[in-house]
């Protein structure tokens, strides 16, 4: 019998393909998200939860007086506000499904606000990204009730694993990782930009693949510049939030924030329409020529 009634706060790429992929297994399924507000942001959403027949709520509020299970997928620096909001409202009981990529600081930080309200906070630490494998992406879980709701998701044809009992290990190993491929990102785009600005990455790239073979560079390139271009705005917010991570282990975090700089000047150029009539689908140098010409603009 499906028994689980499921409230997804956060109605974005993230939070719409969980609702979509989840559907079959639960008794209902609805969704509260902060751009339902504002009524041009709200149309396309509506008009999604009606194809995935979701229900939507008209506030956080209505959500936790539904659900029994509640997955918060909002950006990283709303982590702990939306738990704030979510314990004021929440059901003694209900689950608390933190998705987001915050630091174990945050995340300790938010369960301490659903325990206190008598609900159940579980950590998950998202570990690729989600568009290409759905509710099957690879998530580790932390806290006291990971392994229970491990089990659960599992069942329910998710790729979800308890790793600690302790909060904060499944976000370090989360955030850990980001540093690398966040920081990866970045750092193609700032190596591949200049390169092909000095017309020398035609021998560039080959001295990488010869360094790694194993990476497909060119098709690297293509995939970080379209994912920053998209997602900039949500990647330079979680790097804020591995940034946070770093010195919450007491280490400056010197790359993490530059990754996040870099991050953010990408997504404020794509906001303005830089990138506008770039195909995902094309290579990395057309969204590197979009960038030399801004910055030749500027001279």
């Amino acid at each position: 019998m499906q028994e689980t009634r499921l409230g997804l706060i956060g109605y974005g790429e993230v939070g719409r393909i969980f609702c979509a992929g989840l559907s079959g297994h639960m008794q209902s399924v609805c969704a509260w998200d902060v751009k339902l507000s504002d009524v041009a942001l709200a149309v396309p959403l509506r008009a999604q939860a009606q194809r995935d027949q979701v229900s939507l709520c008209a506030s956080a509020a209505e959500l936790c007086s539904q659900a029994d299970l509640v997955m918060s997928a909002v950006t990283a620096s709303n982590t702990v506000a939306v738990a704030r909001d979510a314990a004021a409202h929440l059901k003694v009981g209900t689950v608390f499904l933190d998705l987001n990529s915050a630091s174990p600081g945050a995340k300790r930080e938010a369960a301490a606000l659903i325990e206190a309200a008598g609900g159940h906070y579980v950590e998950a630490g998202v570990m690729s990204s989600v568009p290409p494998h759905g509710i099957r992406v690879p998530m580790l879980l932390g806290g006291p009730h990971a392994k229970a709701l491990a089990d659960k998701l599992t069942a329910w044809g998710m790729d979800a694993h308890a790793v600690s009992e302790k909060l904060g290990v499944a976000s370090a190993i989360k955030m850990c990782r980001s540093v690398m491929i966040k920081g990866l990102e970045a750092l193609v785009i700032e190596s591949y930009t200049a390169a092909r600005a000095y017309g020398v990455e035609d021998y560039v790239l080959p001295t990488l693949q010869e360094t790694f073979p194993s990476i497909d560079w060119s098709e690297e390139g293509r995939y970080f510049y379209s994912r920053v271009v998209q997602h900039g705005k949500r990647r330079a917010e979680e790097m804020r939030e591995v940034a946070n991570t770093v010195r919450e282990a007491g280490f400056e975090p010197l790359m993490s924030a530059a990754a996040a700089q870099k991050q953010d000047w990408v997504a404020k150029l794509a906001a303005k329409g830089l990138f506008e009539g770039v195909q995902k689908s094309g290579g990395w140098q057309a969204y590197a020529d979009h960038l030399i010409q801004q910055a030749r603009k500027q001279d």
